[in-house]
């Protein structure tokens, strides 16, 4: 007799967890939304940092090689930096 409730109740029991389940789900909604925006924001920072970069690369280079030339002509000259005036 007991038998005829079992299968409501397990109705019951599955339409609770579907229900609890898709709650969770909308509720997880805003913060996916959120973590999204702040990934957007992090790439458009990263690629501004990387167009900096590219842009200052070709400066950064020129300047190694004017050092390096002059360390060159230091060496050649026989003097040492530290008493270079």
């Amino acid at each position: 007799m007991f038998a005829v409730f079992a299968v409501p109740r397990q109705l019951t029991a599955v339409a609770r967890r579907v229900l609890v389940s898709t709650l969770e789900a909308v509720e997880a909604v805003p913060k996916i939304a959120a973590a999204l925006d702040d990934v957007r924001a992090t790439l458009k920072h990263s690629e501004r940092l990387a167009t900096f970069a590219a842009g200052e690369l070709p400066e950064i280079v020129y300047q190694l090689e004017e050092i390096k030339a002059r360390l060159e002509k230091l060496e050649i000259s026989g003097t040492r930096p530290d008493r270079v005036s």
